[in-house]
């Protein structure tokens, strides 16, 4: 992969998947911006790879727009966006909601990738195209018991890639989206001894599959990863339509 002369932002970039992404990209020749929350952490790595540190908490309206601006005063143009930031909720999401953590979830998970695809549109349109790719996880392909919540997130930005995708694709700017299995970041830090020997995806792992949506992916691709096998789109199965073989119309579902 060659992506001298662009520019990639990537969010979460202080550590796990993000950073390795990071690195990957800025290995591959692109300048990179790294997001995160954590100051120093972006800084480090941002500052190992030759890029830019921006600190925001992504979940906030303004602060991927912010973001966006960033890469583009510093480095005049926006190729590569990859919206990896994401937590799990700690609460089976069913008894005793916490509110404010439900809403924090939703904030990270969803709106932080909502918010990152309108910032960074723009951007790509005057860049000419480019790659917007959105981490979701095996959880937003089937259900994970351990955490509804978090299925109930990664569904979404799932759906949201797919139905948003083919008007981007008319622009040029391929939106797809990245589903790995468990992988050994800090969100199972606490649960890293319930697995035994089970296999777990390195961060590494994750950060090259993006390498090869950003190459190879089609636009509304929701690419699985698991130890041991290829990366790879997965096929959705069609849902029965109307007797007759009638093909759904593509409407805007607008309140009257």
């Amino acid at each position: 992969m060659d992506l001298g002369g662009r520019v990639a932002l990537v969010t979460g970039g202080a550590s796990g998947i993000g950073e390795a992404a990071a690195r990957l990209l800025a290995g591959a020749g692109a300048q990179v911006v790294v997001v995160d929350r954590d100051e120093v952490g972006a800084r480090r790595v941002a500052d190992d790879v030759g890029g830019r540190a921006h600190a925001a908490d992504v979940s906030a309206p303004a602060a991927m727009a912010e973001a966006v601006a960033a890469a583009e005063d510093t480095f005049g143009r926006l190729d590569v966006v990859l919206l990896n930031v994401g937590m799990t909720s700690g609460q089976d999401g069913v008894t005793g909601l916490d509110v404010d953590g439900y809403r924090r979830i939703v904030g990270v998970n969803v709106d932080h990738v909502v918010f990152g695809v309108n910032a960074a549109v723009p951007a790509l349109r005057r860049a000419g195209g480019g790659v917007v790719v959105a981490t979701a996880s095996l959880a937003g392909l089937t259900p994970h018991a351990g955490d509804p919540l978090y299925t109930l997130t990664k569904h979404a930005v799932v759906g949201y890639v797919r139905a948003a995708a083919p008007a981007l694709a008319e622009e040029g700017i391929r939106l797809a989206a990245v589903c790995p299995g468990y992988t050994d970041t800090a969100l199972i830090t606490n649960a890293r001894g319930e697995f035994g020997d089970f296999p777990l995806l390195g961060a590494g792992d994750v950060a090259a599959a993006v390498a090869t949506i950003i190459e190879n992916g089609a636009p509304g691709e929701c690419w699985f990863v698991q130890p041991g096998r290829e990366p790879g789109p997965y096929g959705f199965r069609g849902v029965p339509g109307p007797a007759g073989g009638r093909r759904a119309p593509s409407v805007s579902w607008e309140q009257h």
